[in-house]
């Protein structure tokens, strides 16, 4: 992956959570990134009771990659798109590539894509332009939409507002405040949640997950990032995602198998059946 992302840590993997009460999907992770194999990380989440998982794209190669394994594990479907830090690299052939890979039965999403203004790499205007093409292509195959937004959350909702978007579109890490989760659930947006709402600097974060509705929400790990406490700065893996239910749970005062099991719901709703 480009450089704009933290490399993820060598400390130790943390170990496998007790099984969820309830069968739940990572809506978003980056198995290529998780240095095993997809077999060892589907083993893994599913003794944590994770027995779904979306791999997403963020570059043409690892889009191609994502779409094979998809093909070749039964657990797991892809999402593909050129990520907004690397938009400079998105041109004709690429949306291409892009487009004809997101026409296959096992990639159910374009992402992750949408606007990134908090590393500076790309030109804000190169950007919106190429999150635009990649709502196209959602629309135009029906496909679901992954946003990647951080620091943009004006532009990407207008931007939505301007052309249209997907009937299905989803918030991936979610990072806004409770006043932006109230506007995208009216809109219809799913607001998937990360281990952020585990962190001590994530109060908003937090706040929007409290309030957000189970019916509008899915749960990710985004492995092999943003790892949930109290394993903050170990690597992340689809496991992981059981942490996150609970922490939710523990939020909303709901069991851990209300969360887990509508989640789940949602995911298929969004992405299909698998």
């Amino acid at each position: 992956m480009s450089d704009y992302r933290p490399a993820a840590t060598e400390r130790p993997a943390p170990p496998i959570p007790p099984r969820l009460a309830a069968p739940a999907v990572d809506a978003h992770c980056h198995v290529d990134l998780l240095d095993v194999p997809v077999a060892e990380a589907v083993a893994a989440a599913r003794a944590a009771g994770v027995e779904r998982l979306v791999t997403v794209g963020y570059s043409v190669p690892s889009s191609q990659w994502c779409a094979r394994v998809a093909e070749e594990h039964a657990e797991v479907v892809a999402a593909v798109a050129v990520h907004p830090n690397d938009a400079m690299d998105a041109d004709a052939d690429a949306l291409g590539v892009i487009a004809e890979l997101a026409a296959l039965p096992q990639v159910r999403a374009v992402g992750e894509t949408g606007l990134d203004y908090y590393w500076k790499r790309t030109d804000p205007a190169v950007q919106q332009e190429i999150f635009r093409r990649h709502i196209d292509i959602a629309k135009q195959l029906g496909k679901a939409l992954v946003i990647h937004d951080r620091d943009a959350h004006a532009d990407v909702l207008r931007i939505l507002d301007e052309v249209g978007p997907p009937e299905r579109t989803v918030f991936h890490c979610f990072s806004g405040d409770l006043a932006m989760a109230k506007m995208c659930v009216e809109k219809g947006y799913f607001l998937s949640f990360s281990g952020t709402v585990t962190f001590k600097n994530a109060p908003d974060v937090r706040e929007a997950a409290a309030w957000t509705p189970l019916d509008a929400m899915l749960v990710e790990t985004d492995a092999p990032f943003l790892t949930p406490m109290p394993y903050r700065g170990h690597r992340n893996g689809p496991y992981l995602v059981a942490l996150t239910i609970r922490a939710i749970a523990a939020l909303k005062g709901v069991p851990e198998e209300e969360v887990a099991t509508r989640t789940a719901a949602n995911a298929l709703q969004v992405f299909g059946s698998w």
